[in-house]
């Protein structure tokens, strides 16, 4: 099999079997065995996205082949071939609206510069206030609206939902998966 990135698109898998070298019967196993694998996690217990498989050859034995064994087979061949391209880690970038008064403007776009945020856009919400478009990592938002609440004196108010995943830096991708290693060995 081959595997190929497939940004933004999910999970692609296409069979380019040529000449029953797999009877058509077990090309589903092969699947589903990819796609359990994916659903586990490789690199950590978290799941793999937006990768294309592309089937290209294979064997079967008339006596020995199974259903269950293509999807071992399959789940083996998957896990082998992602560490092989070197796989990264996705973080979810979360879309971000503030509604705050604009004695507080300085304090709330500071506080998303410290979370690794960035400002879109600034515009006039009502007379005394703004409202702040931006994008921010999910990972960097837990605990936000009480922050956002103190830094406001309760005045602010903010609604987020997810935008797109993009890769982790390589030294916090190195920290997770160290600290996924630790965790994994106790």
């Amino acid at each position: 099999m081959r595997l190929e990135p497939n940004d933004g698109k999910g999970f692609e898998f296409v069979d380019k079997i040529k000449g029953g070298n797999i009877p058509s019967e077990y090309i589903p196993s092969v699947r589903k065995g990819i796609e359990s694998a994916m659903g586990e996690g490789i690199l950590t217990d978290f799941p793999v996205v937006d990768v294309k498989v592309v089937l290209l050859d294979g064997s079967f034995h008339p006596v020995d082949s199974s259903d269950m064994a293509f999807r071992t087979c399959g789940s083996i061949c998957f896990k082998d071939g992602f560490m092989k391209a070197k796989p990264i880690l996705l973080e979810p970038i979360m879309k971000i609206e503030i509604n705050t008064p604009d004695d507080y403007i300085g304090d709330v776009v500071g506080d998303l510069n410290k979370r690794r945020g960035k400002v879109e856009s600034m515009r006039r919400y009502r007379k005394g206030a703004q409202k702040l478009n931006g994008f921010v990592p999910l990972m960097e938002m837990f605990g936000y609206a009480t922050h956002l609440r103190s830094i406001s004196s309760g005045r602010a108010n903010y609604s987020m939902e997810f935008h797109k995943y993009v890769p982790l830096g390589k030294s916090l991708q190195e920290k997770i998966l160290e600290d996924f290693k630790n965790k994994k060995n106790k």
